[in-house]
């Protein structure tokens, strides 16, 4: 038998230096890992912090701004719990100074860096009343503690306020919500006369005419709804539409129990109103309900914000 023919010799070990080049890279690829894992990543969250246990009952769906839904924020259990706070009981009339806690089920405390910038801002707030004739949309600010927010607002009527949140988590990418009551008390100065019920599809103030008009009636439960919102000032000439978060408007749909909410923006891209003498912007919503339902549109005007009110009415599909 010759020395090839020897089955030892068949496969020679590698010379020395390639075993300690491959531990050299082993050790190094295993130093980067470690060290890619302890560098912050904005975010002490995981996705994992944001879901609910099934036994608790119905957990509340991330939102698909593809497909906006109406969210029944209270009827559904959300993974965040909010709190607020006041330096002294609300008075209708006037400013209210808050804080506000976000907290994961877990009770982990939600700060800036766990939430994505969305429209311009990492945390909005749906203001409404009881009678859906007063809404506000308020932008928190990082408070001084970690895990908190600021708020402030004038509340213009007596009652129990709604307070949504609206807000995207870095972990997962996807719309989320929470909501608080906030008892508002009667104030030692009257507040004038208080804004009537929202009761229609047109509305006509300050030299403008809004409408907003859907591409189909009746309006069907748990069928998209096309709806076109449409401004035109009434002495004729362009409307001066600014975009107001990085959309020329907003709608937000409240029902009548304000068990949740719809955040619309328009399907047109762009911050540029195709006719800037009457601008068209449109819509889309999915309702899974039959009943009364008030939608505020929120735009800016020649620099000033704008809030209008309409209603709707959903019916049963037979």
């Amino acid at each position: 038998m010759s020395v090839a023919d020897r089955p030892g010799d068949l496969h020679p070990p590698p010379p020395r230096f390639a075993w300690r080049q491959f531990a050299a890279i082993t050790a190094g690829a295993l130093a980067i890992f470690f060290l890619l894992r302890r560098l912050p990543t904005g975010t002490n969250l995981n996705h994992m912090d944001f879901r609910v246990d099934p036994r608790d009952g119905r957990a509340i769906e991330f939102c698909d701004p593809v497909n906006p839904q109406f969210i029944p924020v209270v009827a559904v259990r959300s993974p965040v719990t909010m709190t607020l706070e006041t330096g002294g009981p609300p008075v209708a009339g006037l400013t209210l100074q808050g804080i506000l806690r976000l907290r994961t089920g877990s009770g982990k405390a939600i700060a800036p860096a766990d939430l994505l910038v969305t429209h311009t801002r990492r945390l909005h707030l749906l203001v409404i009343d009881p009678t859906l004739a007063d809404y506000r949309h308020v932008h928190p600010e990082p408070g001084r503690q970690p895990g908190t927010w600021t708020f402030s607002f004038t509340p213009h009527r007596v009652g129990e306020y709604r307070v949504f949140a609206d807000f995207t988590p870095v972990a997962t990418g996807r719309g989320l919500y929470a909501g608080a009551d906030l008892p508002v008390a009667p104030g030692p100065e009257p507040v004038g006369e208080p804004a009537p019920r929202p009761d229609g599809r047109v509305v006509e103030r300050d030299g403008y005419r809004f409408e907003l008009v859907p591409a189909e009636v009746p309006l069907r439960e748990g069928r998209p709804i096309r709806l076109a919102f449409k401004i035109m000032a009434q002495g004729g000439g362009a409307v001066p539409l600014r975009p107001v978060m990085d959309a020329l408007a907003h709608l937000v749909t409240f029902d009548e129990a304000r068990s949740g909410f719809a955040h619309l923006h328009p399907l047109e891209p762009g911050a540029e109103p195709p006719d800037p003498a009457r601008p068209v912007m449109n819509f889309q919503v999915t309702i899974p309900r039959a009943g009364h339902y008030v939608i505020w549109a929120q735009i800016n005007i020649a620099g000033r914000e704008t809030f209008v009110p309409f209603a709707i009415e959903v019916e049963e599909v037979h």
